[in-house]
């Protein structure tokens, strides 16, 4: 991790928040989060990393406003989100963006590249000869070529999508992302070149992340800091080194286990590492 993130105070702040599901058939509510608190400081990545259904997505959802609260604040740059009315979160929408895990669902398969990109420009009061300046300049920034404005999102590969959706979420110039899970649902090779992507954006920028994902390698790459989320419980936070190299919840290093290697007996001893652990925690 090269980037050097900011020894400032939080820019994203959650303390003690809870999120709960209405239960199936009258059954009692679901609670999906149970007493979050955590700190996402200026520049700074800090990786989110669980298994499925940990409740590392809800934490992104609940910061953008999609899912409710149910106790606990949710703050941004000192302001209180969680409970900020639609025109308050439209407005939050110039500092505050997202990278969903899908580029090709998250995608309007009828509107070109540029007219994607124009949407939160025009929204926000651009005007024609300065939205075209800026979308080529956002192309250019996630490495596509100009023409790439006349086209639809199918003519694309998953990779060049998920550039389109990253150009489309630094439009208005955020100061947080949210990436969900942005490079699960693409091969290895172009998982690399998106990450690097991401790294060199925040280095030119100066962007913050909350970089969610189950793969802790990946986080590991991306993070200054890193959070574990187990069944909606923040099990173990501190510097990325700290935590993927000497981690000390069970439940971390039954993650570190779960990484895939290419020796078929260490991926073997692995798995019965892996197996032994799962009591602990």
């Amino acid at each position: 991790m090269s980037t050097t993130a900011s020894p400032t105070g939080p820019l994203l702040s959650l303390r003690d928040v809870h999120v709960s599901f209405p239960g199936r058939r009258r059954r009692a509510r679901t609670e999906v989060l149970k007493g979050i608190d955590l700190d996402v400081r200026p520049a700074e990545t800090l990786g989110l990393v669980g298994e499925s259904g940990s409740g590392k997505t809800t934490i992104g959802r609940a910061i953008l406003g999609l899912v409710p609260v149910a106790s606990g604040t949710i703050t941004f740059d000192g302001e209180r989100i969680d409970t900020a009315t639609a025109a308050r979160r439209r407005a939050l929408s110039r500092d505050l963006q997202v990278i969903f895990q899908d580029p090709y669902t998250s995608l309007n398969p009828s509107l070109t590249v540029g007219d994607t990109l124009a949407e939160p420009l025009v929204a926000q009061g651009g005007d024609a000869r300065a939205t075209r300046a800026r979308i080529a300049a956002l192309l250019d920034r996630v490495h596509l070529p100009a023409d790439a404005a006349h086209r639809l999102p199918r003519e694309f590969s998953g990779g060049q999508r998920q550039r389109v959706a990253i150009a489309r979420a630094l439009a208005l110039r955020p100061r947080l992302v949210v990436c969900d899970e942005p490079v699960s649902a693409l091969d290895l090779t172009t998982q690399r070149t998106i990450l690097d992507l991401l790294l060199e954006i925040q280095e030119e920028t100066a962007v913050a992340y909350l970089f969610v994902s189950h793969d802790l390698s990946v986080v590991r790459c991306m993070s200054h800091r890193v959070a574990v989320i187990h069944r909606g419980r923040i099990v173990e936070t501190g510097e990325s080194a700290q935590v993927t190299e000497h981690p000390e919840h069970p439940y971390t290093r039954t993650l570190l286990l779960s990484a895939p290697v290419a020796d078929v007996a260490e991926q073997r001893r692995r798995r019965a590492a892996r197996a032994a652990a799962a009591g602990d925690f």
